[in-house]
């Protein structure tokens, strides 16, 4: 019986082979080979994120795209690690926490993600709106309204597969600042020392840019995401088990999350860059600085590379947004649920699990209701990135003991280089949380 097992096995396998080598190549087919890591990639350059940049870009120039190429490697490596918790246990970060560790660590982790995710999701209405006003007029609070009833309702009633698809078509939304790099004169010169030859100036208001730029691409929400989309893809799957479980396959699926993440890192990186790259050119060469959200961004691009680049940016805002949202909503419900043991997951009906939903609307609710209040969301996003940058440590440190705890991951514990870029990635966020504080008391 078990070698009838063991030949039906390999037979399957060499099917499946067999299938895959015929497919013709499309964009449909090579997105369905890549999942969490390409969503968690796109969905950091959301609209909050664009404003991180730009203002990087139009304040300090090329300069500052060191800070891509340093970043690449330690995002990349933090967040395959998180994908491999999820993978290995079944469960996601805060589940983990409420398994292994002392509930008011919990509470701490998940009040403060909840909080800077929620302010996240009413900065990215508030600039999808106000990009959707530049494009075709009309009143930004009904934009805001619209944009985040029509993400919250996506989430809680689509088919999970199918809303899992739309996120990764929206995912080719970001190549719009690919495209508004044809409409900037760039320095490529310029550009490639900037990226190659960090030039360090000491100043508060430099190092706060350095940690805005960490915390918006190293961000917690990415770690709690990529972690339980991994656990989720589990429960809709019979074939996939946690690996502390079944052990069989798990290189396979190793190699999986690490392509995944990679191509979802370069990705977030390579855009990123290129709105630093397109900011620099148009608006640091013209003499503006003064940008403090990526709509702005966007509206000062016309009179310097004209309508066509202010359109381009103005609709990747719109549809990074859409992106981002459902990330950020879904981070905090996952978070939450889990650390409360509910049922947690999209793929379940909202009666399978109310209190997920609940937590994942709210979330959605409070980001919209923010952008009815006196609470400017944008004034406070760039500090909310800063935020982001200085809560990241704790929970870098939590997830890379987690990740080498035994109990936790059996006979999976992550070890060597992996767990050294892991450390590394937590310690320069911790230098450049530590530099800024320097610099603000000098």
């Amino acid at each position: 019986m078990t070698q009838h097992r063991t030949t039906a096995r390999r037979q399957n396998g060499r099917a499946a082979n067999a299938a895959a080598k015929h497919q013709p190549f499309s964009a449909r087919n090579v997105l369905k080979t890549l999942g969490p890591g390409l969503i968690t990639g796109a969905s950091d350059d959301d609209p909050s994120g664009i404003g991180t940049y730009s203002q990087a870009g139009a304040q300090l120039g090329y300069g500052i795209g060191w800070t891509m190429l340093l970043t690449f490697p330690l995002m990349t490596a933090i967040q395959e690690i998180s994908a491999r918790v999820g993978r290995v246990t079944g469960h996601g970060i805060a589940g983990n926490v409420c398994k292994h560790y002392p509930s008011w660590l919990l509470a701490v982790v998940v009040t403060l993600l909840f909080i800077a995710n929620t302010v996240n999701i009413a900065a990215d209405l508030s600039a999808m709106a106000d990009a959707t006003k530049l494009l075709i007029g009309g009143p930004a609070i009904v934009y805001v309204v619209l944009f985040g009833v029509t993400s919250v309702a996506a989430q809680i009633f689509m088919n999970y597969r199918r809303y899992v698809a739309v996120l990764k078509w929206l995912t080719l939304s970001l190549f719009a600042y690919v495209a508004a790099l044809a409409f900037a004169r760039v320095s490529w010169t310029e550009a490639l020392a900037g990226v190659l030859l960090p030039h360090l100036t000491w100043s508060a208001n430099y190092f706060t840019t350095i940690v805005a730029i960490f915390g918006t691409t190293i961000s917690p929400y990415l770690f709690f995401w990529q972690a339980s989309q991994e656990a989720e893809e589990q429960r809709i799957d019979p074939r996939k088990h946690p690996l502390i479980k079944r052990h069989y396959g798990a290189q396979r699926e190793f190699s999986r999350i690490r392509a995944d993440t990679i191509t979802g890192m370069a990705f977030s990186n390579l855009i990123a860059l290129s709105i630093i790259v397109t900011a620099a050119a148009s608006l640091h060469a013209a003499g503006k600085t003064d940008i403090q959200t990526s709509a702005q961004a966007a509206e000062a691009l016309r009179p310097i590379a004209g309508p066509f680049a202010e359109m381009i940016f103005a609709l990747g805002i719109v549809g990074t947004g859409l992106l981002a949202i459902p990330v950020l909503a879904g981070a905090t419900a996952y978070a939450v649920s889990e650390g409360r043991r509910w049922p947690v997951g999209l793929t379940r009906k909202p009666k399978e699990a109310i209190a997920f939903y609940s937590v994942l609307a709210l979330s959605g609710g409070i980001g919209i209701v923010l952008n009815f209040t006196p609470i400017d969301p944008i004034s406070a996003l760039y500090w909310s990135a800063v935020v982001n940058g200085v809560l990241a440590v704790p929970v870098m440190v939590l997830l890379m003991v987690m990740a080498h705890h035994k109990e936790v991951m059996g006979r999976f514990v992550i070890g060597g280089w992996l767990y050294g870029l892991g450390w590394l990635s937590t310690g320069a966020m911790a230098l450049s949380v530590i530099a800024m504080g320097i610099g603000v008391l000098l």
